[in-house]
């Protein structure tokens, strides 16, 4: 305790804050790189116009809530103020489209990624630069705005994702990390820049077009981990703490996406390590031995926060579906005058799933509430088929839609096993294994490798933006950000492994058949309900 109200007067601690998909969390951590604080802000992306958007007033108003009620801990535990920290960084949803104008003015909403907009963009561009464009990376959201003709593009000055934008507002630094970077433009791995040769194809795209900028002009700079990316103005401090209490001129490491941070914190940044993130959307990060043989439309190329290749399969949907059902089962509790907390509820219905069938009693489900570019739909209609004498229950109703949360990520894991990708194991963190055990057996049955979580799998993102400021901060010469991590940060971190298990295996299997041979049933329901 004396250590760590030691470091918050002192400002030797460091700040993480990511905005995430439905929860804006800032973490707090000494100097020994554990969390001491955090505070967190609940937050919804809107359907408006059929675009799936965040306001940005609401990014604010979310960040000034998280950090506000972070410095309220900190003062409850530790009696303190936090006035200062060594370090800051700041994370959020990978990709997107926030466009802006000469004079900082937002020209189009914020085009998450959770859209599925870009079909003709992402197929074009994909095709030019023989390399897979994903419909929700920033440059299929320029590229399609372009072919639409769009008004506001003849006046782009800067395009940029989400945590740029933060991190512009904070420090006036048009950068991003290259991990965030690798999900707005291909990325060469050797100069931890953007790939040049593609660099000079868009520009012929853009000349063609008429229009008049060229593509650096508009992209932010890449950052590699480690590097300097500004400090926090005068002007930002306010936009994070508007009481005053905190002070600016701390040092700002390059902005970062949550696939990156989510590397960090499972210590999954090393050839042949690789981690999975389960939340609103489920994708895993594999770093990668040698590059794929192929272009595959289901996976992406992006990078580490270091530069290193990843390939990266992706899901739209995870856990909304669950969550919707976990909702309705809570309304039935409190009209029965029953009372369960939200973690005892999600406790006991997870664990029921393992009581189940392993084929589910032939239950299929389908947790689409978007598009899913690797099963080849445009949009989502969330489902449950079954047939007369499928085995309806509670537990086989569970066991569907944790296998429904995993089908999609399995889907394209398959092609790995085609390139003879080797990964030693896939570190979970995320929503879907907050109840112990469940999802994590689950998965590590549906994709027959081995699933680890770590004790320190609760802090996430936030987190592994908090340590790779820290890694900017206190780094030694020469010093490797694998070797930080491995050395400083996960040396005594325990995890727990869940091995594939056979009859898990074959359940799977049996599920993942009639799923895929339900996807015309999925694609019908998409066209009947406009």
């Amino acid at each position: 305790m004396d250590n760590i109200k030691k470091a918050i007067q002192s400002g030797e601690t460091i700040l993480g804050i990511e905005l995430g998909s439905t929860r804006i969390k800032a973490v707090l951590i000494a100097p020994d790189h554990t969390p001491i604080a955090s505070g967190s802000h609940n937050w919804e992306n809107r359907l408006e116009n059929n675009i799936w958007t965040y306001r940005l007033e609401d990014a604010w108003k979310g960040l000034q809530d998280a950090y506000a009620n972070l410095a309220a801990e900190v003062k409850e535990n530790y009696g303190l103020p936090l006035t200062k920290v060594k370090a800051m960084g700041f994370s959020g949803m990978m990709h997107g489209y926030l466009p802006f104008d000469k004079d900082g003015n937002q020209l189009a909403e914020f085009r998450t990624w959770r859209n599925t907009i870009t079909e003709e963009a992402a197929a074009e561009l994909t095709k030019l630069f023989n390399f897979n464009i994903p419909q929700r990376w920033s440059i299929a959201h320029l590229y399609q705005a372009i072919l639409n003709g769009e008004e506001h593009v003849k006046d782009i000055d800067f395009i940029t994702t989400l945590s740029g934008y933060i991190h512009w507002k904070l420090t006036g630094q048009k950068v991003l990390g290259v991990g965030e970077a690798s999900g707005v433009f291909p990325i060469d791995s050797d100069t931890i820049d953007y790939n040049e040769k593609m660099v000079a194809q868009f520009d012929e795209l853009l000349k063609e077009k008429g229009l008049p900028f060229t593509l650096r002009q508009i992209l932010p700079e890449v950052k590699n981990a480690g590097d300097a990316a500004g400090v926090l103005t005068e002007e930002g401090a306010r936009l994070i703490d508007p009481t005053g209490s905190l002070q600016p001129g701390i040092p700002v490491c390059p902005p970062e996406g949550d696939a990156g941070t989510g590397m960090v914190a499972t210590n999954s940044i090393a050839v042949r390590t690789g981690n999975v993130s389960a939340g609103t959307s489920i994708f895993a990060m594999i770093v990668l031995e040698k590059l794929m043989s192929k272009v595959y439309i289901e996976l992406d190329m992006v990078t580490t926060p270091h530069g290193k290749p990843v390939v990266m399969v992706h899901s739209n949907t995870c856990t909304s579906d669950l969550d919707a059902w976990v909702k309705v089962f809570a309304e039935l509790l409190d009209a029965a005058g029953a009372k369960l907390s939200k973690p005892e509820l999600y406790d006991l219905l997870y664990f029921k799933a393992l009581e189940a069938d392993a084929d589910c009693g032939g239950l299929v489900s389908f947790n689409y509430y978007s598009g899913e570019p690797v099963t080849g739909l445009e949009d989502g209609r969330p489902l449950l088929v079954r047939k007369p004498d499928s085995k309806l229950t509670l537990a086989n109703f569970m066991r569907a839609h944790i296998y429904s949360s995993i089908a999609v990520l399995q889907i394209g894991m398959d092609i790995l096993h085609d390139e003879n990708v080797k990964v030693d194991k896939l570190t979970g963190h995320g929503g879907l294994f907050k109840t112990k055990l469940v999802g994590q057996k689950l998965m590590a049955g549906a994709l027959d490798i081995p699933v680890a979580v770590m004790e320190t799998a609760g802090e996430g993102g936030p987190w592994g933006m908090a340590l790779l400021a820290a890694y900017m901060i206190n780094r030694d010469e020469g010093e490797s950000l694998e070797d930080y991590l491995q050395n400083r940060v996960f040396a005594n971190v325990k995890e727990e492994i869940e091995f594939p298990d056979e009859k898990d295996r074959e359940g799977f299997a049996a599920f993942i058949e009639r799923y895929k041979a339900c996807l015309p049933v999925q694609q019908a329901a998409v066209d009947a309900l406009k």
